[in-house]
């Protein structure tokens, strides 16, 4: 059997230790030596992509991104809005951004040059907090397990009432948003309605053969 190869690691503000690893041609993230995403379980990484890159007959249409990752939902994303899209992405460790581009260059990090994709080096709510009223057609937020259970404490702000409400005042009108979760979180679907969003709730597997779902994603609709 071959072994896995740490290919690299950081320690994030909060002092956890992220960390990307090899092993047989596949690439995984993790932290504090659990998995948070791989290159074998990509499936819910673009159904979030799908599932908030749903446009009317808009030509150009500008779409942030929060959490990196291995830039699958990314990939997603260029793919159904075309190449004059604008796609922003904010990554709070430059770790991560420095990897996509070094080390996973053949993978998706290359996507990263492209001229319509601006990578923002920061916390993805400062970038929401700075948009304008109605900047959005879409957003994918990627940032940790859900609303409950955060990678970075700073998370937590997306998921509050004032959180949703900027998100809301950054979405234009039939703009959307969607939450990755790994699990079911009843009672943030309930939060999102509150805040005014049409809600969907969508169960997502880890990979088309998987029996059954492993997470869920959140959508709120403007």
């Amino acid at each position: 059997m071959k072994p896995f190869e740490t290919l690299a690691e950081t320690t994030a503000p909060n002092g956890s230790r992220f960390s990307l690893h090899r092993h047989d041609g596949d690439y995984f993230l993790k932290q504090d030596g659990r998995q948070l995403m791989s290159s074998t379980s990509t499936n819910s990484e673009y159904a979030l992509a799908e599932l908030a890159c749903v446009f009317s007959v808009r030509a150009a249409p500008t779409v942030l991104i929060g959490g990196l990752g291995l830039g699958f939902s990314l990939r997603r994303v260029l793919e159904i809005a075309g190449p004059r899209a604008r796609v922003e992405v904010a990554e709070l460790l430059p770790e991560v951004v420095a990897w996509n581009r070094e080390l996973l260059a053949d993978l998706n990090g290359a996507l990263l040059d492209l001229p319509n994709v601006s990578v923002f080096v920061e916390d993805v709510f400062g970038r929401m907090q700075r948009a304008g009223k109605g900047w959005y057609d879409a957003s994918l937020l990627d940032v940790g397990n859900g609303p409950t259970s955060f990678v970075q404490p700073q998370n937590a702000r997306l998921y509050s009432r004032a959180g949703l409400e900027r998100i809301r005042t950054a979405l234009k009108p039939g703009g959307r948003v969607a939450f990755w979760s790994a699990d079911r979180e009843p009672a943030f679907a309930r939060a999102l309605a509150a805040a005014r969003f049409r809600v969907t709730e969508v169960a997502s597997k880890a990979h088309p053969r998987a029996k059954r779902a492993a997470h869920y994603i959140y959508v709120g609709a403007v």
